[in-house]
């Protein structure tokens, strides 16, 4: 397997992707996740009136960095009852990935109080479907996500492998398939392996992120409860010959959420030399895990 990152890795330090995918490189990553949530959030990239422009410059820098961009994700909303807001801003994704070459594009999947079960599958279907027929156009992949888990009255979404399988099979389409997320699997009860035996060959990616079961923190592997060796062993016996992605955004805690101090604020923000380093450790470190399963490819 070949190690990658997500562009989401710098997003509290810069606004531009080309600025966070040069970070990404010299910490030795060579391929990456384009995270359309930044542009999406700030109105610019691929949502910016010159968008076309921005593809090519995406290509460009790409090309002068040596690194590939290998999946996507798109922006999270509420795709079930936001009028189509969310479905037209990715079909965008979709575009960039076809101009980009990127096979994989993560969507979630939409939920809403009130709809039981099957209504939620049948009205995703009804959300998945124009992105796929776009899709069809470059030979994408739509990939559907786990959720973390979340128990909220009234309201049921999907967050683990046998409904994940039952979305894939309920939009029966070749390009319709799964991201596994280790993180939200870790707040469920069935282990990481048995669930990538279930979903098998529609496991085109990953999210690799830990927690300690309580919330979605997005630790880095080893700092939660989240057991690698399990993963691993689900990944093999499966397979699984797609990239092994990161996605760790918790290093270091917010300033928001550490306490507070006014007289010198010089550390607030943990200065990014500090977060350079610690992007080459997650390389190391995910180097390793392939490294001790015999999988590690340059």
């Amino acid at each position: 397997m070949k190690l990658a990152t997500t562009t989401g890795d710098f997003f509290a330090y810069t606004n531009s992707q080309a600025e966070s995918l040069t970070h990404i490189r010299k910490a030795g990553f060579r391929y990456a996740d384009y995270n359309f949530g930044s542009d999406h959030n700030l109105k610019n990239g691929v949502y910016s009136d010159d968008y076309e422009n921005y593809f090519a410059q995406i290509r460009e820098t790409t090309e002068k960095l040596d690194i590939k961009l290998i999946q996507a994700h798109a922006p999270m909303g509420k795709p079930l009852t936001d009028g189509g807001l969310l479905l037209t801003d990715t079909l965008r994704c979709v575009d960039a990935c076809g101009a980009w070459n990127i096979p994989n594009l993560v969507v979630h999947s939409g939920y809403t109080r009130r709809l039981s079960p099957e209504q939620t599958f049948e009205e995703n279907k009804k959300f998945f479907m124009p992105l796929l027929e776009r899709a069809e156009r470059y030979g994408v992949n739509i990939l559907v996500e786990n959720f973390n888990k979340m128990c909220v009255d009234g309201l049921y979404w999907i967050d683990n492998a046998p409904d994940l399988l039952r979305m894939i099979e309920c939009v029966d389409h070749p390009l319709f398939h799964a991201v596994w997320d280790t993180g939200h699997a870790n707040m469920q009860e069935m282990p990481q392996d048995e669930a990538l035996r279930m979903l098998g060959d529609h496991v085109r990616a990953l999210h690799i992120q830990d927690n300690m079961e309580d919330q979605d923190s997005h630790l880095v592997p080893f700092l939660g409860t989240m057991n690698m060796d399990a993963v691993m062993t689900g990944l093999l016996d499966i397979g699984y010959n797609g990239y092994f992605t990161f996605e760790v955004g918790s290093f270091f805690t917010p300033a928001e959420k550490r306490r507070q101090y006014t007289r010198d604020t010089r550390l607030a923000t943990v200065p990014i030399e500090l977060r350079d380093a610690f992007e080459r450790y997650l390389y190391e470190l995910g180097k390793c895990i392939l490294e001790k399963y015999d999988c590690f490819e340059e």
